[in-house]
């Protein structure tokens, strides 16, 4: 296997160590800075570095790692230059990248990983392990290379599921971006409050909810400008909640109050059992379907089962011998196989546990 990453950065060094010590891949490295190939070079991050994409020569996945408003040039030069590689990115924002690109080899990625520390220095071939990566397929995305790729990210230790480029956008606004508004926000609101004087000691709630205030501002501010409409709206939605909690206080409504905490307190539990319902450990069950060998059949699967929330571990791809049919094979866990084949079944798919 030949990988190539553009922008070995924390993330794509990352990817070039795990992609190296577990699938025994080949990887290939270009960076703006010569500086931060050789300290990847150094760290085991990539194989070889090359000084342009049009030097790369060859590459079954293409990993794009360059800063949010850079990705599109990157990433239409990676599928001309690498037409029998999937391409793919790491940016956290989705829609606007997907509908910029025409290419059928690009299937838009993000993994839930990350660091404090950022640059190649920190990275590590553990980055992923158990780590949601969201892949972002379409219709006209061919099965092999979604399986090719999914096959890639869950032997980097991740977890990829399938996800609408817009519903990624809408769910990231509302637990990523919007949380750094927040912390930001907060941040301010304190120093005003205090009037130019030293921060008094603060308990665990202030530095738990700002830990993220402030963070590389460059990279945030692409990702606000990118994810500017979706970010809005949950801005927006916040503005009116926060406005309720406003009118509970002009009437002195205490139980009121207090119910409103508790379903906090219930909603966060919720939230939490859904983030960990998908842990590694969990035994798997394989289904398998008939599907008419066309273009967008996995993605459909992929997607419908995403939005479920049920985690494909891996996937296989065999044709029948009329060119127009073939069988896929799913594996997912076995809590839910039933739903899976059920939901699967609904596409107008036949499916059964194997």
């Amino acid at each position: 296997m030949r990988v190539a990453v553009v922008g070995v950065g924390l993330i794509g060094g990352s990817v070039g160590m795990a992609a190296r010590s577990r699938l025994g891949a080949h990887v290939v490295g270009w960076n703006r800075s010569p500086a931060a190939l050789r300290v990847a070079l150094e760290r085991g991050a990539i194989d070889e570095a090359v000084t342009s994409i049009d030097e790369i020569g060859t590459a079954d996945i293409a990993i794009a790692g360059v800063a949010v408003d850079a990705l599109p040039d990157v990433v239409r030069a990676l599928c001309d230059a690498l037409p029998d590689a999937v391409v793919t990115d790491v940016g956290s924002t989705k829609e606007a990248l997907v509908g910029a690109i025409e290419s059928a080899s690009f299937i838009g990625g993000h993994p839930l990983a990350g660091a404090e520390a950022t640059g190649v220095a920190h990275a590590r071939e553990d980055l992923f392990d158990g780590a949601t990566w969201y892949l972002t397929p379409r219709d006209a995305t061919p099965g092999v290379l979604y399986e090719r790729l999914a096959r890639f990210v869950a032997g980097l230790g991740a977890v990829p599921t399938a996800i609408a480029p817009g519903d990624h956008d809408r769910l990231m606004a509302a637990v990523s971006h919007l949380p750094h508004v927040v912390a930001n926000l907060l941040v301010a609101q304190a120093a005003a409050a205090l009037g130019g004087e030293t921060l008094p000691a603060t308990g665990p709630s202030f530095r738990d909810a700002t830990r993220v205030a402030g963070s590389n501002p460059e990279l945030w501010a692409q990702i606000y400008t990118a994810n500017r409409v979706a970010l809005g709206g949950q801005i927006d939605d916040l503005v009116r909640r926060l406005g309720e909690v406003s009118g509970l206080l002009d009437v002195g409504g205490g139980e009121e109050l207090q119910a409103w905490q508790d379903a906090a307190a219930q909603q966060r539990r919720a939230l939490l059992e859904v983030g960990l319902a998908g842990g590694g450990g969990a035994s798997v069950r394989e289904i398998r379907a008939a599907v008419p060998n066309r273009p967008g059949v996995v993605a459909q699967i992929a997607l419908a089962l995403g939005r479920a929330g049920i985690n494909i571990s891996d996937m296989s791809l065999a044709p029948e011998a009329d060119n127009r049919t073939g069988l896929i094979a799913l594996w997912v866990g076995a809590a839910e196989a039933e739903r899976a084949i059920a939901l699967v079944a609904e596409l107008g798919y036949p499916a059964g546990v194997a």
